[in-house]
């Protein structure tokens, strides 16, 4: 493992240090995570995410020339977090290289839009106003009550929204989020539940009057269920978009 650790990128190695090893669920998998990471970070055929997107590869000039090269290599620049896109899937695929292959494919198409800046209606920018857009079409009383207590729940679906909910659910939940996510080949989904958690802990948030308080109710979701939050969406968007049509 020593020699495997060498010349990996600083970033990675920290953040896998940092969360997935600390991870009562995940530091098991650690010395797998450095292997596909590492893999990762010198994978320059993940840089094709960069045409479906507005953002530019990072680059670095090369030492003696006034030349310059996309640096990484797979112009990722990891943050805080990053190693838990891969943690979860430790759980299904025993085969580093099977592994490493679902990561890459979920990153380019999914991951990637989560933490970069762009247009795109499943870009991260997108999934925050869709967020707050949902929020208050299906539980307009509590967007009033966080409205009046100047309460920004966004502050904190958002960290759920960049990591797609990894590291916040248990692993079985997050599963099948990911799940959703490629059967509507959609990053919205994820919007979906994070307004279905606020609606499902909404009677406890109505009660809250500040922002410290909201942020102590929505400290621990691991024991939410991704189904039943899905299936609630659902029979609440039904009852207000018949409720509308009856008006």
């Amino acid at each position: 493992m020593k020699c495997l650790r060498k010349g990996f990128q600083p970033g990675f190695f920290q953040d896998i240090h940092l969360t997935a090893s600390n991870d009562d669920q995940y530091f098991v998998f650690e010395d797998l995570l450095y292997q596909i990471l590492l893999v990762f970070s010198r994978d320059t055929s993940v840089t094709s995410h960069f045409e479906l997107s507005s953002a530019n590869p990072p680059r670095a000039v090369v030492k003696g020339s006034h030349s310059t090269v996309v640096y990484p290599p797979n112009g990722v620049i990891p943050f805080h977090g990053f190693s838990m896109y891969v943690a979860p899937l430790c759980y299904i695929y025993e085969d580093p290289i099977t592994l490493y292959h679902i990561f890459r494919e979920l990153y380019v198409r999914y991951f990637f839009r989560l933490h970069s800046l762009s247009s795109h209606p499943q870009g991260i920018l997108s999934l925050a106003l869709s967020f707050e857009t949902l929020l208050d079409e299906v539980e307009p009383q509590l967007a009033y009550h966080f409205s009046v207590h100047d309460i920004h729940p966004l502050k904190i679906a958002i960290k759920w929204i960049i990591k797609a909910f990894s590291g916040c659910l248990a692993t079985d939940q997050i599963l099948q989020l990911w799940d959703c996510v490629l059967a509507y080949d959609s990053t919205e989904v994820i919007v979906v539940v994070a307004v279905g958690i606020l609606s499902l802990r909404k009677p406890i948030l109505l009660q809250a009057e500040n922002q410290a308080t909201v942020e102590n109710i929505l400290a621990d979701i691991s024991g939410v269920k991704v189904i039943p939050v899905l299936h609630g969406m659902l029979s609440n968007a039904h009852h207000h978009a018949t409720s509308a049509h009856s008006r």
